[in-house]
């Protein structure tokens, strides 16, 4: 089948809703600074009633993501479950005018609203997010295009859906769908809560069905059960054929079998808001996988667009991460 689509993303279709914030109004509202804490429909009507003003993007990470790798100009398409409301049509809309492929099925004849996450940035740059999944946690095989996860290239697997007994089921057919074309398949583990409920169960997935994953440092050693990070990239290492980890201020490090890259950080003048970063480091390096580059090269476009996405307030670039990398050599 010809490829159509360089990335297609399955993750959770949720509206970002992000605001400044500071450490009291985090204490007050029982939040834990730099955490994800999911919540139902009502604690997210009231707290983002409390919220100071704040701004709206289609979000969830693979949806970050997915909108990075489409700034760098890759073709796009991505699978994730919204319901028949407002957010719901701003967030197809969001996506689509970004040239991004989304076909899911809307939500119908079930109250579930869609999903929405509540972000609220410190001074220091640390999101703190509170999210209710909505109908993002009901995305289901049903909902997969078996002919577009046999158009793209890398099929992106957000970990966060993991966490549902539907977003497995989704996974293992995206997986055996685009492994049955000769496809590539791709994870990235979103969370330490998420490996930590799900590790046993995750490190069988990535043996079976995954050919690069994605990790912060804190995944990576939560996956593993140590301390040591170089012990338990050895550990990665011989599990997956390609893997790359981000290590915050210290860069990151492209693991393969047969060796290692540790590639630096991007330069950023000031550190406004880290939400999104990891999400626009894997949109860097899958775009460069879909072009061919050396690894180390597509570590270098992710790197650049980290390092864009956290020097302002949002998840998404605020410029094209198709001239910021050509402006400065890198493709």
């Amino acid at each position: 089948m010809t490829v159509e689509y360089d990335i297609t993303a399955v993750g959770h279709a949720i509206v970002d809703v992000l605001a400044p914030s500071d450490d009291a109004f985090l204490g007050r509202h029982d939040l834990h600074k730099g955490s994800m804490t999911l919540i139902d429909s009502h604690r997210a009507l009231s707290l983002s009633e409390a919220m100071n003003e704040s701004e709206m993007a289609s979000g969830g990470s693979a949806g970050n993501t997915i909108s990075g790798a489409a700034s760098f100009g890759a073709r796009c398409a991505y699978v994730g479950k919204v319901a028949h409301d407002a957010m719901g049509e701003f967030f197809a809309h969001d996506l689509r005018k970004m040239g991004v492929e989304f076909r899911t099925p809307v939500l119908h004849d079930d109250p579930t609203p869609t999903g929405r996450c509540l972000i609220n940035v410190t001074p220091d740059g640390q999101r703190t997010m509170a999210t209710f999944l909505g109908a993002a946690a009901l995305v289901s095989p049903q909902d997969l295009d078996e002919e577009i996860i046999k158009a793209s290239q890398i099929t992106y697997l957000e970990g966060y859906l993991f966490d549902t007994p539907s977003g497995r089921e989704t996974f293992a057919k995206a997986s055996q769908i685009a492994r049955s074309a000769g496809r590539k398949t791709a994870i990235t583990l979103s969370d330490g809560f998420v490996v930590n409920r799900w590790r046993e169960d995750l490190l069988a997935f990535i043996d079976r069905h995954i050919d690069v994953v994605f990790a912060n440092e804190n995944e990576l050693l939560s996956l593993f059960q140590t301390d040591d990070f170089f012990k338990a990239l050895r550990f990665l290492r011989a599990r997956t054929d390609l893997a790359f980890v981000t290590r915050s201020e210290q860069g990151s490090v492209v693991a393969k079998l047969d060796d290692t890259h540790t590639i630096k950080a991007f330069p950023c003048e000031q550190v406004v808001d880290t939400t999104g970063a990891g999400d626009s480091y894997a949109a860097g390096v899958l775009f460069g996988l879909t072009q061919g580059l050396h690894v180390t090269a597509c570590a270098e476009l992710g790197s650049l667009a980290a390092a864009e996405v956290i020097g302002h307030y949002g998840p998404r670039a605020q410029v094209s991460l198709k001239q910021l990398a050509a402006e400065k050599g890198l493709i």
